[in-house]
């Protein structure tokens, strides 16, 4: 509301109030008349400076403050001062809004603390499981109570597959700083992707017998399909996100690689006959560490980072990827590249 307006309605109030009251006791018109004119002018004048200096000018003081705030210098600096028009309303609003921001922004530091109290929680599990295993192998080895050649030699090979799983651990857990940060550019070529999804499956074709997943690349994807986007990266993916589908597969299971051909993207789908996931699970499924069954996903192995390497490779692409799952029916995992 503006200023004059609020202090019109406030002279307009007490004019007539002194008016009637002067018509009631007098009973004359003409001096009703006047006292109405001349109450209003004065009433007006009077609250008019009032409001304006002791009211007004601090709510404009506040409104600009506030506006800054928010402005920010170098905004304030390019834009310069702003006076408003209407400042006891125009505060009202910019208080609200600050409000709403400083309530998202506590929201998110509150979820941030959250992040980091579980991403601690997980690191330390992760470091701390293979180096107590290979802690207790190597004090049973330096006890020298172990005569036969073939134990010893077993309790080696499980100490050596910790410091390996170890080893993965720290090396998932740097690609994904690295990628976070930006310090591992994206180095764009043109390739053919289905003789790279050929070149994975047949690298993983061990791996798929060893959980006896069965992989499905039809004849129809033959022909070659070029895209533009790191190979190596997009290699990958591939490799994450087929053996994310050969854990979680059925025994015999199989996945299925299919390609479809978009406007100016390719879409990439992998599917598998799998457990699947709860619908509850699936915002939060490409977080560092996130698993929807712990117990199970320990027992499985990995870093708990493969899905969270995946859609950072793909986000730096600036392309996009899904998840859709069906609990005991399986998931379909998809994502996009850029046509050459």
């Amino acid at each position: 509301m503006k200023l004059w307006v609020l202090v019109f309605i406030n002279a307009l109030a007490v004019a007539l109030s002194l008016s009637i009251i002067n018509f009631y006791f007098q009973g004359i018109i003409i001096d009703s008349v006047i006292t109405f004119s001349v109450s209003l002018v004065t009433s007006y004048l009077v609250f008019y400076y009032l409001i304006e200096r002791f009211v007004y000018s601090k709510i404009k003081l506040i409104y600009k403050l506030i506006h800054n705030l928010k402005l920010g210098k170098d905004l304030k600096d390019a834009l310069g001062e702003y006076v408003s028009a209407d400042p006891i309303n125009d505060v009202e609003q910019e208080v609200k809004e600050w409000a709403r921001d400083k309530k998202t922004e506590i929201d998110q530091l509150k979820q941030q603390e959250k992040f980091r109290r579980e991403f601690l929680s997980n690191i330390s599990h992760e470091l701390k499981t293979p180096l107590f295993a290979i802690q207790g192998y190597i004090e049973v080895l330096q006890d020298g109570d172990i005569e036969d050649p073939e134990l010893s030699k077993r309790f080696l090979e499980k100490a050596s597959n910790n410091v390996d799983r170890l080893a993965s651990f720290i090396k998932d857990l740097d690609a994904i700083s690295k990628l976070e940060s930006g310090e591992i550019p994206v180095q764009y070529e043109k390739f053919d992707l289905v003789e790279l999804i050929n070149e994975v499956n047949d690298s993983l074709e061990l791996k798929s017998k060893k959980y006896n997943i069965t992989l499905h690349f039809k004849d129809k994807y033959r022909t070659p399909t070029w895209v533009n986007a790191d190979r190596e990266k997009i290699r990958q993916v591939l490799v994450n996100l087929l053996g994310n589908s050969f854990k979680y597969g059925k025994n015999p299971g199989n996945t299925y690689i299919k390609t479809f051909q978009l406007h100016d993207q390719i879409l990439v789908e992998i599917t598998d006959d799998g457990i699947g996931i709860e619908e509850k699970y699936l915002p939060r499924l490409f977080e560092r560490f996130y698993r929807t069954d712990k117990s199970r996903s320990r027992d499985i192995g990995g870093s708990g980072l493969g899905l969270a390497i995946v859609k950072h490779i793909i986000e730096a692409h600036e392309q996009t990827i899904t998840v859709r799952s069906t609990e005991n029916i399986g998931s379909t995992f998809g994502f996009t590249l850029a046509r050459a």
